[in-house]
């Protein structure tokens, strides 16, 4: 069983210099929703533009010389792309980004920007995954996985760390699930510490691999459609360790439609002017569906990322 608790701690230590802790913004607006607190995790101000950074900068300082020499591998719908790109040129180290060939255009033209070396595979991220897990294996580099690490989901609970430390008495946090890295991350961290704390796993309709697997009690392969959220879109690798925890410490999970992920994103850009991407959208669509369970009580939801082309989101803001 991961020591989450432990791996987070000393990502905390080790990522401190190079993340940003991000603020937590009071909404009194969705607040109207639950009659409670309501914060919002901005990781849509991280760099990068998503909490992202986090495990792949602590994955990055773990590396040995010989394997920082050799360079390494990775694959992502972007923002984990982005985020080990930012660790490379902040670490010195180089590697190769393979995306799959329906990624967002934005995300490919901030990676671009990066001078990142990218190459493109396969039309879903799990097909994207085993494809750049095969060719690491055949260079002899370093496969950094997007969710599917010991360090990754290490540096992802220093969300949830931070979190405590602003709210050491938060009642339920909210965050969006693909692969599980960052839900795993929190929940391991915040079940440690603090019990209590219901967590709630936030899934598009159109990409439900992780509830679906728990529920099942293992992991299935589950068609993906096309979603708002492309960064939580697709399935899990078989044997991922986020599995295990999300199946322990998740206490509840909601999947949401496109309409409501959609009329989310909208909702905090009129209240917050923030410009959230649809992973984002997704964790306050499930807390406004969830809303009547939360009562009174004191909720953090994990905006954990901001990076939406330009046209997609003013073609939502017509559209409302």
């Amino acid at each position: 069983m991961l020591d989450i608790h432990g791996l987070s701690q000393a990502a905390a230590t080790r990522i401190r210099p190079h993340i940003r802790q991000t603020p937590l913004e009071p909404s009194t607006d969705l607040g109207r929703n639950s009659g409670g607190p309501v914060f919002l995790k901005l990781e849509n101000i991280q760099h990068t533009g998503s909490f992202k950074v986090r495990g792949a900068l602590n994955r990055l300082m773990v590396l040995d010389p010989d394997q920082r020499k050799a360079g390494i591998v990775t694959a992502s719908s972007g923002n984990h792309g982005l985020a080990v790109a930012f660790g490379m040129n902040r670490l010195g180290i180089k590697g190769v980004i393979y995306l799959p060939e329906r990624a967002s255009p934005l995300k490919v033209q901030m990676l671009e920007n990066l001078g990142a070396t990218i190459r493109f595979h396969g039309s879903h991220c799990e097909v994207t995954e085993a494809h750049a897990r095969r060719q690491a294996e055949k260079t002899g580099q370093v496969y950094i996985s997007p969710y599917n690490d010991p360090f990754v989901v290490g540096g992802q609970g220093t969300v949830g760390l931070e979190i405590l430390g602003r709210l050491p008495r938060v009642d339920c946090i909210m965050v969006s699930v693909g692969g599980g890295g960052l839900i795993a991350g929190i929940a391991g961290v915040v079940k440690a510490l603090r019990k209590e704390t219901r967590i709630v796993g936030c899934l598009p309709e159109h990409s439900p691999a992780m509830a679906a697997s728990v529920q099942a009690g293992r992991i299935l392969d589950i068609e993906t459609r096309d979603t708002l959220s492309d960064g939580t879109a697709g399935g899990i690798e078989p044997g991922a360790i986020t599995f295990d925890p999300c199946r322990r410490l998740v206490d509840d999970w909601v999947l949401v439609t496109e309409d409501e992920i959609r009329g989310a994103m909208v909702r905090v850009f009129d209240n917050h002017r923030l410009v959230i991407e649809g992973a984002a959208g997704v964790t306050v669509a499930g807390f406004l569906k969830m809303a009547p369970q939360l009562t009174g009580k004191t909720v953090a939801l994990v905006i954990c990322g901001g990076n939406i082309d330009v046209s997609l989101f003013k073609r939502l803001i017509r559209s409302t």
